[in-house]
């Protein structure tokens, strides 16, 4: 008998370190993702709608909400009174799983009536909400349920008694940069909001429940007065909601459904209906399933941590969200920046530097992450160009003087990474050709003076990566007028990447010549760029190769990008070792929080600015593996711990991802739920290697 539980305690042990996002048990404080999208097999890119969880401030309802889409809330009536906001609930709600594109939570509107509820973005059109309400109590209850959709303006609302749904019109508008660059997308949608069962009453009501100032006396007057279809004023509506009275014996459950769909407003036919009731019947926990085989290809590492182990496999969450299925132009799964919210120039493709999240989503989805690379391969021109940004509707070259602008270059270098994991020969033979392709036409248009370094071309400091608020820019000049770190070792990296692939596809000859070039550009960078006085890599005038453009040393800015040598393996172990003093200086880049993009001794240093001092985490990866390649290993552990510390934190606070943190305090900045941040979860993957 004591055999046959130890079996069955490791059996179960076994099955929640396998499915780890299944077996949760997250509070508000934990640091999980919750923003939810449809998985890539199910999107469409002119409709898609994202939710995010509002589980977590005191003053605001449990329920999704969208930037653009609606927001769906529950409210909860026993006897008269009414519960909405999370600070009036027995107790909130707490997660027990959570992929990208569903989650299941419990909470307690009242004491002793628990609802376990699951959501589930089934694709870019549909939510489904299913809830089970249980009386824990020893005695009967009546207990009343509102599900309630609330959007700015609802338009031509009509109640189809018949199928139990509200069907009406809204707007969603194109942002300027979306309009400017003729990124199609559904503004004009019709909306169903349908109930599993006849509801007693339904009701439209004037206000937004998220912005009322008393909103428990809202509720309470609108909801305890049903408004039936016949009085709907639609020219006042900003929520429709449906009211069922549910009588519960001890013990006993009652499951509802609620399903939202959109679609463009004049489409023929009813699918909104047919598909919602397909969704009605629907067994969501396959899709459960089907999350945990997607997530069991990641690599199982052992935490001691538990907030860390969190972080590790919601970074996954996020990356995974954001990829889409092919569409357009598109014949491979492609990403964007963010599904919820979306922000114009963040939903038009894909760019080589958002790409190196590729190199920890390799571990999860080996085929869409090769897929992705293989966009651009696609759209790519005979003469090797690869346009700035590629997306299923979107092809953004940027002419600047009438040159072409590109991505920065780490075109090859990720396409290696990516094979390193894979193992996919097949990739690699296509990435090669189509590699030798953009590393020749880059080079033979970013060395106007044939010396060997490069510039930024085009619009270089939209190719820059670093496209505001650069200390070396804005001070001194346009970024083409200089010869930088940046691009020279990223092109170190493209060559060294080159000659590896090459070298596994047999190509002995192409190899080393591959190796010779990352050797001389490797000369030329710690000749000219490289100051013994400061012990620093700078930008240099490309005319005369000094470090001055108008005035004296003025291009002795100290910007992250002084370490990027390091990670290209371009300097020597002595000008590393040197490196290292300024990279751990508390006074100029050892912040509390990570490597700033500026020395902290700057003038024009601002922790959370833009590139001018923020931590940006894919930059904190590179340097990361350039402090493990040296044998830094400790310093590298340290740097990972304090990026991954503000990381944790703000998802404690708001559950998202952001584009870059505060190097100095708990703060994050500008667009959240972004890709690129996901790159976290690779830290860890190479630390566990350690």
């Amino acid at each position: 008998m004591r055999r046959v539980i130890i079996m069955f305690l490791l059996m179960f042990i076994t099955v929640n370190a396998q499915h780890y996002l299944s077996n949760l048990h997250a509070t508000k404080k934990d640091p999980i993702y919750t923003a939810y999208a449809s998985s890539l097999e199910r999107t469409d890119y002119k409709l898609d709608q994202g939710y995010s969880l509002s589980w977590f401030d005191p003053e605001k309802g449990i329920g999704f909400e969208s930037k653009n889409g609606g927001n769906i809330y529950y409210a909860f009536k026993s006897g008269k009174d009414v519960r909405y906001l999370l600070k009036e609930l027995y107790k909130e709600p707490v997660i027990t799983t959570s992929y990208s594109d569903l989650v299941k939570f419990y909470l307690y509107p009242f004491r002793d009536i628990r609802i376990d509820a699951m959501f589930m973005v089934y694709n870019s059109q549909f939510t489904v909400h299913n809830l089970k309400v249980t009386n824990e109590s020893n005695r009967s209850i009546d207990f009343t349920f509102y599900p309630h959709f609330e959007l700015a303006s609802i338009n031509n609302i009509e109640y189809l008694a018949q199928n139990r749904s509200f069907i009406f019109h809204h707007n969603k508008t194109r942002d300027g940069w979306m309009k400017e660059h003729q990124i199609p997308y559904a503004e004009n949608l019709k909306s169903i909001f349908v109930m599993s069962d006849v509801p007693d009453s339904y009701g439209a009501y004037n206000f937004l429940i998220n912005k009322s100032a008393d909103t428990s006396l809202v509720l309470q007057k609108s909801f305890l007065l049903p408004v039936l279809n016949n009085s709907i004023d639609q020219d006042k509506t900003t929520a429709i909601s449906f009211q069922k009275k549910i009588v519960l014996k001890p013990g006993q459950s009652k499951e509802l459904r609620i399903v939202r769909g959109l679609d463009e407003k004049d489409k023929e036919g009813d699918q909104l209906s047919v598909i919602s009731n397909q969704l009605m019947t629907m067994d969501l926990e396959l899709f459960v399933k089907k999350n945990e085989k997607i997530y069991s290809r990641i690599p199982k590492l052992k935490f001691d941590d538990k907030e860390k182990e969190m972080l590790y496999w919601n970074a996954f969450s996020l990356i995974r969200q954001c990829l889409m299925k092919p569409e357009g132009e598109s014949s491979y799964n492609y990403y964007v920046f963010s599904r919820e919210p979306k922000w114009g120039w963040g939903y038009g493709g894909q760019v080589f530097h958002e790409s190196l999240v590729m190199l920890a989503y390799a571990f999860m989805d080996p085929l869409s992450a090769m897929n992705s690379q293989r966009v651009y391969m696609e759209r790519q021109r005979p003469d090797g160009y690869i346009n700035y940004r590629t997306g299923p509707y979107l092809n953004e070259e940027i002419i600047h003087n009438g040159e072409y602008t590109s991505s920065a270059p780490w075109f090859n270098y990720i396409n290696y990474e990516i094979y390193k994991v894979t193992g996919d020969k097949k990739f690699l033979s296509e990435s090669y050709e189509s590699g030798k392709k953009f590393y020749n036409w880059y080079t033979s248009r970013r060395d106007s003076n044939n010396n060997g370094l490069a510039s930024w071309g085009g619009h270089a400091e939209l190719e820059s990566v670093r496209d505001a608020r650069v200390a070396v820019w804005d001070k001194v000049g346009w970024a083409s007028n200089f010869e930088g770190p940046d691009v020279n070792s990223m092109l170190v990296m493209e060559e060294k990447s080159l000659s590896a692939i090459a070298g596994i596809l047999g190509f002995k000859n192409e190899a080393s010549e591959w190796v010779r070039k990352s050797l001389e550009r490797s000369v030329l960078i710690n000749k000219y760029l490289w100051d013994d006085e400061t012990e620093f890599y700078y930008n240099v005038n490309k005319i005369d190769q000094s470090f001055t453009f108008k005035n004296k040393d003025d291009l002795k800015i100290k910007e992250i990008i002084g370490f990027l040598p390091m990670w290209a393996g371009a300097a020597s172990k002595e000008q590393v070792e040197k490196l290292i003093k300024t990279l751990t200086n508390k006074d100029e880049f050892w912040r509390k929080f990570g490597i700033p993009t500026l020395s902290a001794k700057d003038n024009y240093y601002n922790p959370i600015g833009y590139w001018n001092g923020p931590v940006w985490v894919q930059w904190q990866y590179l340097i990361f593996r350039g402090l493990i390649d040296y044998g830094y290993k400790e310093i590298a552990k340290e740097l990972a711990d304090k990026v991954i510390d503000n990381i944790i934190n703000q998802l404690k606070v708001d559950h998202y991802f952001w584009e870059f943190y505060s190097a100095d305090d708990y703060q994050a900045g500008w667009n959240k739920t972004y890709i690129w941040t996901g790159i976290v979860a690779r830290f860890f993957i190479d630390l566990d290697s350690l």
